[in-house]
């Protein structure tokens, strides 16, 4: 038996909504469970309490489905035409066919083909027979119901031969169904699959090959040219070039040495590295890439929201639609019953709402799974849903529209007794202290010139927030940060120092002012390349239909404008604090409904909470994009957003499309009963060719590219 803790496992085989929430109820009802929670669009079930594998599996014995824990390797499925449910269609419409010949031969109503017939359905729907007789007793209405009452009413009025068809293309239906639900969730399982289960290991002077779940922080990982990496980690030796498409979906392969960060499932290139792990399997990049796109396939979609309540009241009002149809007539108007039974029956097997339940999950599953192999996370069917509605989208300068790679271009000292070597090193050694983009800028530009900055004491640091760092170095308090910062220091700014700044500014640079408390020491002038991918994708979303596109920035004025320009924004909005970044943010949600922040996810958390849709840039380097944003762009490239609005448009055409069609083709049929035009295998057509055309549709998703 398994502790009481909670376990997820995964289960094949699911494949409709109904099933799911009744295997959820038997599972929740086992001796030892307290809770059971299914994920429909990962196929995955979350139990708290104790039951075994077998016990589970018992309880979904209804629908064949299979469990297996999370760690077990993805089996490979059986072709559709192998697999053990299907051998029994296989087997039940030979003896229909069978059946078919010897009611030509022997005459309607004989006993051979009557007993061939019989034989037929008991063989292809022993099992729906089992849980529609069981739901009919529960007063449980599901899709196994409507078609049990209607095979066992055909059965009775003498149509053996159409009862059997019913159960045989029923059948059919399902196994689409399944098969195409199983495509849908390939991209998920394809990630799983994507890095190794094992590496090769040194530790000490041994090297061993260990499995994942054997791999601690701080081995080393050998990894030949030509292998996937195992784990994520830092390579301490080595170079090579490295195809991170599996994790960010940029092709292009990236050159990394020492000290550079490296993925799980991506595959090195000439190189022999030596990589210090830095993560357990369980904590990797692609393994919380793979949970949050499970938990995003759980999250409910406003419209499947809708679709579930609109079917928990359609089947109940089909039974009552087809029992009104079989009694009225006979009971009022002198109708026969048995041909009036006939057409309510028709009504059960026209009614049965796989097509209108499907429509939806299905969609969403597939929309998710092409994003992630994309290199774009998308963390749940509302985002997914909202990201296709945007009026206007909000950038982060630094580290989105540009590369966020600053490099110091001019460094200019303001006092004659303080060399250029004095004030970097103070400068270098406020900066350490930051997180800020422009930081490591300074601190190159330190270790370049060999300046030992990390042996400076800073004392009594301070950062103030959006303006600068303050600090005490041998007594003195230095200031570093914008120049508006000096103006609350109370230092004036000379007009040589102004001359510069403003000239430093109109050639697109962010100037960084260093200061003591009675003089301003030196100016650092920085600059960051914009992004080549920034105009071409902002020219995209103004093609997609996108009315506002606004860069927020707190760098200077005259910088922004140079980005923003060359980026081809609307508008441009410089010298902000955070608090001034969500104040826009909120201004602009009054004014066009729906907002986008796309930010880095650190700085800019405040906006990304309050935007409709929070887009965090590079989410492969940081735990923190992942965690906080909406959606993730696994990689540094915008031309991912442009892509993910189509994708979200066109799956919200999808399902539009799917629901229209489910309820067109069902009350097209129902007017067809009537007239008594519609049979009861032509019912099952209909209601099978509609399952059949849903999926795919839905499954055009997967062709969408960038």
């Amino acid at each position: 038996m398994a502790d009481s803790q909670l376990k997820t496992y995964r289960i094949q085989g699911l494949s409709c909504t109904n099933c799911a929430a009744k295997f959820e109820n038997n599972v929740r009802e086992l001796e030892g469970v307290k809770e059971a929670k299914i994920n429909f669009g990962a196929s995955k079930i979350s139990i708290s309490g104790s039951a075994s594998i077998e016990e589970i599996e018992k309880a979904g014995a209804f629908d064949n489905l299979k469990i297996r824990t999370e760690q077990e390797q993805v089996t490979i499925k059986e072709p559709i035409w192998k697999q053990k449910e299907n051998i029994k269609v296989f087997l039940s419409a030979i003896l229909l066919f069978i059946s078919w010949i010897l009611e030509h031969q022997y005459g309607e109503g004989s006993l051979l083909p009557v007993l061939g017939y019989a034989t037929s359905i008991l063989v292809g729907g022993y099992s729906l027979f089992i849980n529609g007789l069981k739901n009919l007793v529960r007063l449980r209405f599901d899709m196994h119901t409507l078609m049990t009452v209607a095979i066992i009413g055909a059965a009775i009025l003498g149509e053996w031969g159409e009862a059997a068809t019913v159960v045989i293309l029923f059948a059919i239906s399902e196994a689409l169904e399944k098969y195409s639900m199983d495509k849908a969730r390939n991209s998920i399982e394809s990630l799983m699959n994507i890095a190794p289960k094992e590496a090769l290991i040194r530790r000490g002077h041994h090297e061993m090959m260990l499995a994942v779940d054997a791999i601690e922080v701080g081995d080393t990982m050998i990894v030949k040219p030509g292998q996937k990496l195992a784990m994520d980690g830092r390579i301490i030796k080595g170079a090579s070039t490295l195809n991170q498409a599996a994790i960010t979906g940029e092709s292009v392969p990236l050159f990394k040495t020492v000290e550079g960060e490296v993925f799980a499932g991506t595959l090195n290139g000439e190189g022999l590295l030596e990589v210090e792990v830095t993560k357990r399997v369980e904590d990797t990049t692609i393994a919380k890439i793979i949970h949050l796109v499970e938990e995003a396939q759980a999250e409910k979609a406003p419209s499947q929201a809708f679709v579930d309540k609109f079917a928990k009241f359609y089947t109940p009002a089909i039974m009552l639609i087809a029992l009104a149809l079989a009694t009225i007539p006979p009971m009022m108007l002198g109708g026969e019953w048995s041909e009036w039974i006939y057409r309510g029956l028709t009504v059960l097997v026209v009614g049965c709402p796989c097509a209108l339940v499907i429509s939806t999950p299905i969609a969403i599953v597939t929309a998710i799974g092409n994003a992630a192999k994309n290199g774009v996370l998308i963390k749940g069917g509302i985002h997914l849903e909202e990201v296709g509605a945007l009026k206007a989208i909000a950038f982060d300068k630094t580290g989105t529209l540009t590369k966020g790679i600053p490099e110091v271009t001019n460094f200019s000292v303001m006092v004659d007794e303080m060399s250029e070597r004095d004030a970097l090193k103070i400068a270098a050694a406020l900066e350490s202290r930051s997180q800020h983009p422009l930081s490591t800028a300074i601190l190159q530009k330190a270790d370049l010139q060999d300046i030992d900055y990390r042996s400076l004491m800073v004392d009594d640091f301070s950062a103030l927030t959006g303006k600068g760092l303050k600090g005490t170095i041998n007594q003195a308090v230095y200031y570093i940060g914008k120049p508006q910062l000096f103006d609350e220091v109370g230092l004036t700014i000379s007009e040589k120092a102004q001359h510069l700044i403003n000239n430093y500014q109109n050639e697109g640079k962010t100037v960084i002012v260093l200061g003591n408390q009675t003089n301003i020491l030196a100016l650092v002038a920085v600059a960051d390349e914009i992004r080549e991918s920034s105009k071409e994708a902002i020219s995209k979303l103004h093609a997609l239909g996108i009315e506002k596109t606004i860069m927020l920035t707190g760098d200077n004025i005259g910088t922004a404008n140079v980005i923003g320009t060359a980026a081809g924004v609307h508008e441009i909005q410089a010298e902000l604090l955070p608090q001034d970044k969500l104040f826009f943010i909120k201004q602009w949600k009054q004014k066009y409904n729906r907002v986008a922040m796309v930010g880095d996810g650190v700085n800019d958390a405040p906006a990304l909470a309050a935007s409709t849709v929070g887009i965090a840039m590079g989410g492969a380097g940081t735990d923190t994009a992942l965690e906080t944003a909406d959606i993730a762009l696994m990689g540094d490239d915008l031309s991912k957003l442009p892509y993910t609005i189509s994708l979200s448009r066109k799956t919200l055409q999808i399902i539009k499309q799917n629901i229209t069609f489910s309820l067109a083709i069902k009350l097209l049929a129902l007017l067809l009963i009537a007239p008594g035009w519609l049979t009861l295998w032509m019912a099952i057509f209909a209601d099978m060719g509609a399952t059949l055309l849903v999926t795919l549709n839905s499954l055009r998703l997967l062709r969408i590219k960038e």
